[in-house]
Parts: structure tokens; sequence; C-alpha cells
């Protein structure tokens, strides 16, 4: 683990990010599946907004209200006072935005008008909400009985459990739904929503977490942070190393409006500082709104292989360290782009798709070469296929950083980890598959060993799974930085049975198996026969 943080005695990476027991699980699952049910006609990226935008004001809601009756009783006067809630990083929340105001009035025709009064309402009182909340509950589309059974249903959400506990299930509930979400919508819902799985992986990989000692503030990037899934593993893995909400100064940028309203809420759903995530409709390459800013960690899933990026307005660009990037694909823009946006000592895990590793078209080749040449590239990762909601192809994970001398952990100049993850993960559902924690607890120590950690314990190159390359080697493979050119071939487990002995049992199957068919083949007949004229 990372020098400078503290870790506590037989830490894993499953305790580290303190997963939902299963029991809880199921009841998300149970949750989610009542919600889908209530949408009716309607679009699962027009319902999620419904559902989402409810969720969030439940979870204010409980909030403000834990808060004002606990100054009713120490207070009366001091209830009704703003500052009394803004003080404790609660948001304001009006009488007619109230959630039991909204519960008690469920049943209305007017309940549309009423949601939609209290979004307005909130935001009029809490500036950093202003434009984030969905305000259009009213519309003729929506069933109003529909939304009454939705607040219902979500008035059930954390009944009898108390104070942060209570908000801490329902953003684990609002984390799932946008998994669900994103699930349900297919390919446009990879585009908000990074599976969780791979961002552990990034997450433990690089170890957000401040140390000033070293020239490390803590502040954390995503150029395209779609829903924000990145900001949330990080700040729940500091806080699991003994850090608090609040210590990783936090910015992004999103160039799709709703995108942005989702991962402001998904932040503020957490208590989590979200001022420093911008939203125009540019984008990270043409108004790069942190221009003059470097970070500690960066954590990034582009979209993959986009080609109307606008490369063809910015063939000169101070960002292009290595080369210009091809008009046709932003892969190594994405790539430049981070890297000049690195802290000294920074260090970034960027997913991109499997071609970037080893593409030749329109001077990629050039770049990526380049980028080896000046050692900013420390660790490669072939990913498995259908981990993600947009695509069915693999993907790979690229991890760079600015200073692989000894700037936090041991010199590793001119060496790259590479690692082939392709046989980890589980299915999950029928199309899509899942890390393990013992997986991202495998691919995350094999780095953190390979970097010199001492917690880590000593790396030693695994045939099949991880190998430490040397330049000369990469630029024996001309550069391609596929982790399968370098692994190799897994070892063969050994095999102690004698080989006529081995050959004896598997005839003896084959043999049972055949007289098997045989019967099959007789009793399938014999019905024939009855029922032949």
């Amino acid at each position: 683990m990372a020098r400078g943080r503290p870790r506590k005695s037989g830490e894993t990476t499953k305790s580290a990010q303190n997963p939902a027991p299963e029991g809880q699980l199921a009841l998300e699952r149970d949750l989610f599946a009542a919600a889908d049910k209530l949408r009716k006609n309607l679009e699962p990226s027009d319902y999620k907004h419904v559902v989402l935008g409810l969720i969030f004001l439940r979870h204010i809601s409980l909030a403000f209200e834990a808060r004002h009756e606990t100054l009713l009783r120490e207070d009366p006067e001091a209830a009704e006072d703003r500052d009394e809630y803004i003080g404790e990083n609660i948001f304001w929340v009006p009488k007619l935005a109230r959630w039991s105001h909204l519960e008690s009035n469920a049943p209305q025709p007017t309940i549309g008008k009423l949601i939609d009064d209290a979004m307005a309402a909130i935001e009029a009182e809490n500036p950093t909400l202003k434009g984030v909340l969905p305000k259009d509950y009213n519309r003729p589309a929506l069933d109003k009985v529909m939304l009454g059974e939705l607040i219902n249903l979500i008035s059930g959400i954390a009944l009898g459990v108390e104070g942060a506990k209570a908000r801490d299930l329902l953003g684990r509930v609002y984390e799932y739904f946008l998994g669900g979400f994103a699930g349900s919508e297919g390919k446009r819902g990879g585009e908000f929503y990074t599976p969780r799985s791979v961002v552990r992986v990034l997450v433990e990989m690089l170890e957000p977490f401040p140390d000033l000692a070293r020239g490390v503030e803590g502040r954390v990037y995503d150029p395209c942070c779609g829903s924000g899934g990145m900001f949330v593993q990080a700040e729940r893995f500091l806080e699991a190393h003994g850090g608090r909400i609040g210590q990783l100064a936090l910015y992004g940028q999103e160039s799709n409006y709703t995108t942005w309203r989702l991962a402001k809420m998904n932040l503020a759903v957490r208590g989590i500082d979200a001022s420093g995530i911008a939203w125009n409709n540019e984008g990270s390459f043409h108004k790069d709104e942190w221009r003059d800013k470097k970070f500690d960690f960066i954590l990034a899933n582009p979209p993959f292989n986009i080609s109307d990026w606008g490369g063809e307005r910015l063939r000169e660009d101070v960002r292009w360290q290595f080369g210009a990037p091809p008009v046709g694909n932003a892969n190594y823009a994405w790539l430049q782009h981070i890297v000049h946006h690195l802290a000294p000592n920074g260090t970034a895990g960027v997913v991109l798709a499997n071609g970037s590793m080893s593409s030749a078209q329109s001077g990629e080749d050039v770049i990526r070469r380049a980028m080896v040449e000046a050692d900013v590239v420390d660790c490669m990762i072939a990913l498995p296929g259908q981990l993600f909601y947009s695509t069915q192809i693999p993907a790979c994970l690229w991890f760079l950083s600015r200073n692989k001398k000894n700037g936090r952990f041991r010199d590793r100049r001119d060496e790259i980890l590479f690692i082939d993850a392709r046989k980890l993960g589980a299915l999950v559902d029928r199309t899509r598959k899942e890390f393990s924690d013992a997986d991202i607890e495998q691919i995350s120590r094999t780095y953190h060993a390979w970097r010199g950690e001492a917690e880590a314990g000593d790396y030693a190159d695994i045939p099949g799974f991880c190998k430490a390359a040397s330049r000369a080697e990469i630029a024996g493979h001309g550069y391609v930085l596929t982790p399968g050119r370098y692994v190799g071939a897994a070892e063969a487990e050994e095999d102690d049975v004698p080989f006529a002995e081995r050959f004896a049992a598997l005839n003896a199957t084959l043999e049972a198996q055949f007289a098997k068919a045989d019967e099959l083949t007789a009793a399938i007949r014999e019905r024939l026969k009855l029922v032949t004229p």
C-alpha cells in the first residue's frame, strides 16, 4: 500500500471497499425490480431521471428532518433557521419540499406539480444545486398514480433505520439504481456509467490518498466524469483507510448536461463537495475547464474510439507532447490530455479500447513509441470481455506516471508492468461479467508489489498473468503494449496420475456415455412406433 497513509491490521481489498452484504444487495435488487415494474411505457433513459430525482429528494429530506427533530428538542426557534443546517453541510429544505409533505399528498392528482415545486424550491434555497434537479414531473406523459406509488416505494427505503446509516443506505440504493438503469439502457447506458468493479480496480491501483510529505495534495480529476462513479469510489477508499470526506479535492468535466446533473446528485447524496464538477457542451478538448491545474490522481473512462472529437481544429496544441493525435480517433488525445494534467508525482488510470495498445493507424504507433520512450507508461492491463454495458468487446487499462524515478515508490524507469486479466471475472447475468473482490485484490496487489510497496510483498513474474518487461523488450515487440505479448502462457498444472490409468478412466467414462446414448435411441424408436399410423 502507498506510503503515507494508515493501514489497518489485516486489511484487504474487500474490507477497504466495504461492499454491501448480500442481504442488502438483495434489497437493492428487489427495490429496482419493484420500481421498474411501475414505469409502464416510459423508456429507461427517461424513467431514470424520474426515479433518481425522487431518491435524491428523499435523501436530502432525511438528513434535513433528522437535524430538524434535534433542533426542535434543543431550541425550537432554531429549527427553522437556515444557517443551522448549512453549517452542518445539510441542504436547506423548505416546508413545501419536505418528503413528509410529498408523502402525505402522494395519492393526489396534483402530485406531479407538487414535486416540481419542491425541486424548484430546493434549487432556489441551495445555489450549488441550481439547474441540477429534474423538474418535469407534471408533464402529461407521467402517470400520476405511478408517481404516487413510487413515492410510497421510496418512503420504505431505510424505514426504521436511523441517522447516517439511513443516508448511507439511500446512497447505496442511488448507486445501485444508476447501474441498473445503465444495464436497462444498454449501449446508451454505458455512456454515463462505468461498472463498479472496473472503477474499483482503478481506485485500488492508484490509492487516492493525500501524502503531503511526498508532494501529493489529493487532487483527483476525471475529464469525462459521467455520473461521478470514479469520485464516489475514491472517497470510499479514502474513508476506508482512515481519511475523511473533504480531504480529496475533486475536479471533473462532463459535456452531456443531463449526465452532469446525475453526477452532481450522485455526489450530493454522499455528502461530497461537487463544486469542482463542471459542465460545458464543448468538452475537455475544446474548453478545458481546468486548463492550468495539475492533479495527483486522474481516473477516466473516455468514450472508445470517438471519431467526431473535432481534432481537425486542434492540430497545434500544447497537450500533444508526443505527437498530434489522429483526427479520426480520440484515444491518444485522451491519453495526452491526461498526461498533460498530471502533477509532478501524479498517476493516472484510463480505460480505453483494446486497439489503443497496438494500433498503427494514422501515426498512433509513433505516439505510443514516444510515450514509452518518455517513460510515462507504468502498467498495462488486458481486461476480459463483457465487463461493460456499452460494448461486449474487451477493453484495457492504461496506468500512467509522471515520475517513475522515485517520486513515491521504487525506481521503475525503463520498465512497464503487463497484467493479463482476461481470465478473471465471472458472469453476473447472461451478457455481463464482474470482477470479484479476490480478482481486484490479485490485480492491485501485483501492481503494488511491483511498485515496491512493502505491505504488498515481493513481486515475481507469473507466466500467463504478469510480466515486468524492459524497454528493450518492448522495443523488440515494435512498442505494442498488449500484455499477451509479454506474459506468455500459464504453466500447466502438475498431474501425478499415470497416463495409462488416466486413459483407462476416460475410456470407461466414454463407454458408459455410449451405452446411455444407445438406451435413449432405443427408447425414442419405441415411442415413434406408438405414433406411427
